[in-house]
């Protein structure tokens, strides 16, 4: 699970790229109740969404000539240089080189060997999100891609990730879930899946999908849509894990939703 107890190769930071910010901000706060502080000069007009005085996204305006509107997901760094090597020895693209943010970091921008983008953020002042895994937060992190166990080799190589498949319940395939390095079944955080395991996710090609946890998936849904949204995947339930959908905002930027099933009692 997510915690804000950071290591390396684990989430500590989403942002969303989008051609209307004023749009977004007004979508994003009718649905998760998110505040927004805008970014100054300094950073570029790059702000920030916060829940209860804590980051939960960073958002900025891109054009749609830069690149569509997404959702990016970025991992925990000790080193962006030496992941950028690690990145490129693994057969993957360094489309951001690493620079530094401020005193708040440093950051860099990559495509894996199948395209999908990701970052990563080497913290400084700032140590990444300030609230993860509660609800109107990132909670979970899928890469949809054409190969998984590609994937898998490209991932550990770079963060040092392990990964499992897990059958589904009641049988009908199996799910590959990931973990940052040497932390157990706790650390999970995330999975792989086939690309064309979901038709409407393999429309955009290889990338990550960020799950948001949400206290209601059908009415979280429904207000995606009231607010000028569209639902990709139906809200669906699977045992042990709970009842979620897929999403995007009005300018197509794709993102999940998710209520969590409750931890099994011990």
């Amino acid at each position: 699970m997510l915690t804000t107890r950071y290591v390396d190769g684990a989430p500590n930071w989403t942002d969303l790229g989008t051609p209307d910010l004023d749009g977004a901000v007004e979508f994003y706060t009718g649905l998760f109740g998110w505040e927004y502080v805008a970014g100054g000069p300094e950073t570029g007009g790059y702000g920030i969404f916060t829940l209860d005085g804590k980051t939960v996204a960073g958002a900025m305006t891109v054009t749609e000539e830069q690149a569509a509107p997404s959702w990016s997901v970025y991992f925990r760094s000790a080193d962006a240089d030496a992941t950028a090597q690690a990145v490129e020895r693994a057969g993957g693209t360094v489309p951001v080189a690493p620079m530094d943010v401020l005193d708040l970091g440093r950051m860099a921008g990559f495509r894996d060997r199948a395209g999908a983008f990701f970052g990563i953020w080497q913290p400084k002042e700032n140590p990444g999100l300030g609230a993860v895994g509660v609800p109107r937060s990132l909670c979970w992190a899928e890469l949809y891609t054409p190969d998984v166990p590609a994937a898998a080799a490209f991932y550990g190589a770079v963060f040092g990730w392990e990964s499992e498949r897990t059958p589904f319940p009641g049988g009908g395939g199996s799910y590959t879930v990931i973990r940052t390095r040497g932390g157990g079944e706790q650390t999970g955080f995330g999975g792989f899946v086939q690309l064309n395991a979901v038709p409407t996710q393999a429309v955009a090609g290889p990338h990550w999908l960020p799950y948001f946890e949400v206290d209601d998936c059908d009415e979280a849904a429904e207000d995606v849509e009231r607010l000028g949204g569209k639902v990709t995947l139906e809200p669906m339930e699977m045992e042990g894990v709970g009842k979620f959908a897929n999403v995007a905002d009005p300018d197509g930027a794709e993102f999940a939703l998710i209520k969590s099933a409750p931890p099994p009692q011990s």
